[in-house]
């Protein structure tokens, strides 16, 4: 059976393929052999950029121009020529040298240097390398503007809804109004703290040798500072460069950026339910599509399917990036080979990830507040304003007000005039009253719409 969305075994590939096109560049097969090729090219111009390797003279231009087109050129026909090298050498790395050791054939300049391809190098310098670039690009070409994309959906949805009051809920129970924009800035503030946390992870690399100390560079050539050297050549890649390391670069920066992407996608998976239960609550309608079906034996539903979907794939997200967060870092003495295996997943979490956050965009598109369910919720709930006269109260030495409130108002309905009759029989001022019976559980918001103006 052919591969095809239908045959995929991963929904990623599948069904939701179309909505992870942007990855397949970066964390296929295909994505990091490029990027294999990437490294071993710059690091055969940068030995030609030292004096002290006089067996590899600075490249002519040809030369140059040469090993930047095997790059600039690099096709899934040059990834396939890999892979069926690798049949031979059944070692993924060793292929990639194999393989600039041909494209090179037919320049002599570059022929007369081909053993210092992958010189002095263990694989994992190369990989670690690739990773680092595989990652930065994820994060800063696709999952950034996506965040981005998706904490401005938020906002926007949030600001006109600043003034349009709601009941909260705490415990699930009724609780002091707020406002349904005000609540949206709060998720909108979360994301981007965390959205800053992740722009700040530094993607690190090395280039050391099999454990990290140099060895076969410094018995080659140890007059080079071989530390000078590569860390100019992980820093020409636009990486940060680790001193300390095994043969492996410990994988602890990738683990702090999957936990960073694991609690954004927490703050937004409480988002999607939330919204769900609004919805659930006739709070918000959504917006119907012509041609869609909600339920195959019910033709009334309009279910709230992409927060729901959102939510099922970030819960995938957070388990797949956590177990690579927790199982990165570690690994026996110098090097095992478990991350091996485990890193050929980096784009696994954080593609569910993708998906979630175009499910949760299409479900915010369609979105409708629903003010006159928000209001009569409100106006069903007039013990909200037990909290305010009591508090009041307080103010005039009236005795226990907590306790008066609650054997008026806990676990009962009570109507307006049953607040304002109470509040007539108080010891307090005529105008502490008025402003009292003033209140209205639509308008006990506190600050509420000024907090949320001051993000925009």
């Amino acid at each position: 059976m052919q591969l095809s969305s239908l045959t995929a075994v991963s929904p990623i590939d599948g069904r939701y393929g179309n909505k992870v096109t942007a990855f397949r560049d970066i964390f296929s097969e295909y994505g990091l052999i490029k990027r294999r090729v990437i490294v071993e090219v710059r690091w055969l111009q940068a030995l030609s950029q030292q004096p002290a390797i006089v067996e590899v003279p600075a490249f002519s231009q040809e030369a140059n121009e040469k090993l930047d087109s095997i790059i600039s050129e690099f096709s899934v026909d040059d990834a396939q020529r890999i892979k069926d090298i690798e049949k031979t050498t059944n070692h993924d790395v060793k292929a990639v040298e194999y393989f600039l050791k041909e494209k090179v054939s037919d320049t002599p300049e570059l022929v007369s240097v081909n053993e210092f391809i992958h010189f002095a190098c263990t694989s994992e310098d190369i990989n670690n390398l690739s990773h680092g670039l595989m990652l930065r690009d994820a994060i800063d070409g696709v999952v950034s503007p996506m965040m981005q994309q998706l904490n401005q959906a938020i906002k926007d949805l949030a600001q006109p809804l600043l003034g349009v009051p709601m009941m909260a809920r705490t415990h699930g129970q009724p609780a002091s109004p707020t406002t349904m924009g005000k609540e949206l800035v709060n998720v909108y503030e979360r994301l981007q703290r965390q959205l800053g946390q992740i722009e700040k992870i530094e993607y690190l690399g090395k280039i050391n040798g099999a454990v990290g100390n140099f060895n076969a560079h410094m018995s080659a050539y140890p007059e080079v500072n071989w530390e000078q050297f590569s860390q100019q050549f992980v820093e020409s890649l636009d990486l940060t460069w680790n001193k300390f390391t095994t043969q492996i670069e410990p994988h602890d920066y990738i683990a702090e950026l999957f936990d960073a992407v694991c609690r954004y996608n927490t703050i937004l998976l409480d988002f999607d339910r939330d919204i769900w239960g609004y919805i659930a609550l006739g709070h918000f309608k959504q917006k119907t599509i012509a041609g869609e079906i909600g339920s195959s034996t019910m033709p009334h539903k309009v279910n709230p399917i992409d927060f729901e979907n959102s939510e099922g794939n970030l819960g995938i997200a957070n388990a797949i990036m956590s177990h690579l967060a927790a199982k990165l870092p570690v690994s026996r003495w110098q090097r095992d080979l478990t991350d091996s295996t485990v890193l050929r997943n980096l784009g696994v979490g954080l593609a569910h990830a993708l998906i979630s956050y175009q499910a949760t965009l299409k479900g915010i598109s369609k979105l409708e507040v629903n003010p006159q369910s928000l209001l009569d919720e409100l106006n069903a709930n007039w013990e909200l304003l037990a909290e305010p006269i009591q508090t009041v109260m307080r103010r005039y030495g009236i005795e226990k007000p907590y306790e008066k409130l609650k054997e008026l108002t806990r676990g009962k309905r009570v109507t307006e005039a049953e607040i304002h009759t109470f509040i007539d029989g108080l010891a307090m001022p005529d105008e502490a009253k008025a402003s009292l019976k003033k209140l209205k559980p639509e308008n006990y918001i506190g600050n509420a719409i000024e907090l949320g103006q001051s993000i925009y």
